[in-house]
């Protein structure tokens, strides 16, 4: 009897990266493309699709700037083997904490993190998970307060940080430059019609929209953002009260909508019991947006292909007391 034996060289390079097994970072990206096809349903010669970000390994479309931010940090020396022991710095509302805080386990570098203290309670549990170190900032201050406390502690700090800074670093919008404006425009066939995307550091926006304007100049791109500084879309800013990030490119939207956080409560229910998909509060933001421009398209006879971003899955948000109200 021959006994058959084989090397993992001889493998094709997919299966071998399969059975072998890809880091935390090679998970990063190419996330599904989902239609809401019942929401839509009223609405012929409309697509409603949206980026399930929630599939990302930390759960969030914040991965991607993180990596991005913490590639670059790795490869300018500021974070990584040549600094031993030196740990990242930044302020956040919670997404981008937690990739950082997943990146720093995977990568074995400190975070710190500084937090507004009424983030939700899962949001805590998860940080506290990956071992991160939090800095809570003043609840009623929201994200503004967070950063005004990182700058703090980045000042007075001396080399002990790196400080990130997502509200000012490039490789923010860069990451959705290069990786979810190229998967839109692949995904939909170079179809896509109108992009639409909610405002927090803005550059999810930012990077997007600038790549897919050059794709095609004719697509329009919509932002959206809380209609009062005092809202429950965690992890969005209402621009004309609040610190400005400096990413934040005004001139880039062809429009901005303004959104009611009651009307992004009903929509995260109504994803959960009519498409099937749990979804954040600022994802429900960004359907709600979405649905308004298809119904606006359809109103006018226009066909059009609409994308949006699902931020991030319900999981964080299940302790909120609007899923049962």
């Amino acid at each position: 009897m021959t006994t058959m034996t084989s090397n993992s060289t001889d493998l094709p390079m997919d299966l071998k990266t399969h059975l072998l097994g890809r880091s935390i970072l090679d998970r990063i990206g190419n996330t599904p493309m989902v239609r809401l096809e019942r929401l839509a349903a009223h609405l012929p010669g409309i697509t409603l699709l949206a980026k399930g970000e929630f599939a990302n390994p930390g759960g969030s479309v914040k991965d991607r700037p993180a990596s991005y931010i913490v590639k670059d940090a790795f490869a300018r020396g500021e974070l990584g083997p040549t600094r031993p022991g030196r740990g990242l710095l930044d302020a956040t509302s919670g997404n981008t904490g937690i990739a950082y805080a997943m990146l720093g386990a995977a990568l074995q570098f400190p975070v710190t993190l500084c937090m507004p203290g009424n983030v939700s309670p899962e949001r805590k549990k998860i940080l506290q998970a990956y071992g991160a170190s939090i800095q809570w900032s003043a609840p009623d201050e929201g994200s503004d307060g967070a950063i005004r406390l990182a700058r703090k502690l980045s000042a007075e700090s001396g080399d002990e940080f790196y400080y990130a800074d997502q509200y000012g670093n490039d490789n923010n919008w860069r990451a959705h430059y290069e990786t979810t404006a190229e998967e839109i425009w692949f995904q939909t066939e170079g179809r896509v019609t109108h992009f639409v995307a909610g405002l927090g550091t803005s550059g999810t926006f930012t990077g997007t929209t600038r790549r897919l304007r050059e794709l095609n100049h004719e697509i329009k791109c919509i932002s959206m953002q809380p209609d009062s500084p005092f809202n429950g879309l965690e992890g969005l800013k209402h621009m004309p009260t609040a610190i400005v990030p400096p990413i934040y490119d005004e001139t880039l939207a062809d429009r901005n909508l303004w959104a009611d956080t009651e009307v992004a409560y009903t929509m995260a229910k109504l994803l959960g019991r009519e498409e099937g998909i749990l979804v954040g509060i600022s994802a429900a933001s960004n359907v709600a947006t979405a649905l308004q421009i298809a119904e606006e398209e359809h109103a006018a006879g226009r066909e059009a292909v609409i994308v949006t971003i699902l931020c991030d899955g319900a999981d964080k948000y299940l302790s909120e007391r609007f899923w049962t109200e």
